[in-house]
C-alpha cells in the first residue's frame, strides 16, 4: 500500500519501522513540530521524525491541520491508500478521514471500547487492570469511537509500570498494524462496531493526578504510582514541602495507623492508607533536593512517627 504515516512519540516508531519492513510505501510522514525538551530545554525533533529521516522519507510538521490548505493539497497529491495514525496528538479533520479508500487506521493503546482517550495505557494500569492491549480501528469524527479492525490482549505484571507496558504495547501494536494492512489489502478484514455501552475513558493526565490521596487503599495508591510513570508520578507534601515518591511497595504486614500519617521503624518509612493498610516508601525526593533511599532520607531529615503527609 501507499501510506501516509501520522505519529509523534517513541510509541509510534515501531509501527513506522514495521510497515516499512513489510514492504509498504510510506510516501509521507506527518508529525508535530520540534519542541523544546529536557533540562536544557533544547529544541528536539520528535522520535517519529528522526525515524523517518533515517529512511529518507519526506516529513511535514504542520502546527494546525484542520484548515491548512497547503497540507491538504499535499495529502491529496500524495493519494495514499490509507493514512496511519499512531499517537499523533492531533484531531483528524473530516476531509482527511474521507481522503484514502481504506480510511484513517488508528493504533490505540487499549482494548476498545475500554479506555478511550489520551492516556489509555496509564489509566489501565492506574486502575489495576491485569490485562490490557492494542486495537486497530478506523477513525471517525468521535473520540476513539470508530469501528474496530483487530485487537490483541497483553498481560500486565503486578510490578510493571506504564513505561514497561508502553514498550510492550508499542511492539505488539506494530505487528498488529502490519496484520491489519494485510487483511485490508486482501479484502479479508471487516470492521466491527464498538459497543458504546461498555466504553470507559482515559483523559489526559494532569499534575494533580499524581497527588497521593491516603484515603485510597494501598493497592490503589500503588497502582496509580505504576500507571503515572514517568509523569505525573506520585507526590505528597511533608512539612509544607513537596515530597516525590520515586519507588514504593505494599508490605505484607504493617502496623495500624491513621491514613496520611507516617511510621518509622529502623530504616523503613511507612505511610498509612485506608482500611488499615499501608504503603512503604523506598525512594523519595524532597522539594529542591536530590532523590535518595528512604534510609538516607530518614537519617537526613530526622523523620518521626506520627508526622502527617499532605499538609
Amino acid at each position: 500500500m501507499k501510506l501516509v504515516f501520522c505519529g509523534t512519540p517513541q510509541f509510534a516508531v515501531p509501527t513506522l519501522e514495521a510497515v516499512i519492513a513489510a514492504g509498504h510505501e510510506v510516501a509521507l510522514v506527518v508529525t508535530q513540530p520540534d519542541r523544546a525538551a529536557g533540562r536544557g530545554m533544547e529544541v528536539q525533533p520528535p522520535p517519529v521524525k528522526r525515524a523517518a529521516m533515517k529512511h529518507q522519507i519526506p516529513v511535514v510538521q504542520p502546527e494546525k491541520i484542520k484548515n491548512n490548505a497547503e497540507f491538504r493539497r499535499q495529502l491529496e497529491e500524495t493519494r495514499p491508500d490509507a493514512i496511519l495514525v499512531v499517537a499523533y496528538g492531533r484531531i483528524i479533520p473530516h476531509w482527511m478521514l474521507d481522503l484514502p479508500k481504506h480510511g484513517n487506521i488508528n493504533l490505540h493503546g487499549s482494548l476498545l471500547p475500554k479506555y478511550r482517550g489520551a492516556a489509555p495505557i496509564q489509566w489501565a494500569i492506574a486502575n489495576g487492570e491485569n490485562i490490557t492491549g492494542v486495537t486497530t480501528m478506523r477513525l471517525d469524527a468521535g473520540l476513539d469511537t470508530g469501528d474496530m479492525l483487530l485487537a490483541k490482549a497483553v498481560p500486565v505484571g503486578q510490578e510493571e509500570t506504564a513505561i514497561d507496558v508502553y514498550e510492550d504495547l508499542a511492539a505488539v501494536g506494530a505487528e498488529l498494524m502490519v496484520e491489519t494492512l494485510c487483511g485490508l489489502e486482501e479484502g479479508s478484514l471487516f470492521c466491527q462496531p464498538q459497543d458504546h455501552s461498555l466504553a470507559s475513558h482515559a483523559p489526559i493526565l494532569t499534575r494533580d493526578d499524581g497527588r497521593i490521596d491516603f484515603t485510597r487503599t494501598a493497592h490503589n495508591i500503588y497502582d496509580r504510582w505504576r500507571g503515572f510513570q514517568p509523569w505525573p508520578g506520585a507526590h505528597t507534601t511533608l512539612r509544607g514541602k513537596k515530597l516525590i515518591v520515586h519507588r514504593m511497595h505494599i508490605p505484607l504486614h504493617a502496623p495500624d495507623g491513621e491514613p496520611g500519617t507516617l511510621a518509622v521503624e529502623g530504616d523503613v518509612l511507612t505511610a498509612f492508607c485506608a482500611n488499615g493498610r499501608a504503603i512503604v516508601f523506598d525512594e523519595v525526593q524532597m522539594e529542591g533536593k536530590r532523590r535518595m533511599s528512604a534510609a538516607e532520607f530518614l537519617r537526613g531529615y530526622q523523620i518521626k512517627s506520627g508526622e502527617r503527609l499532605g499538609v
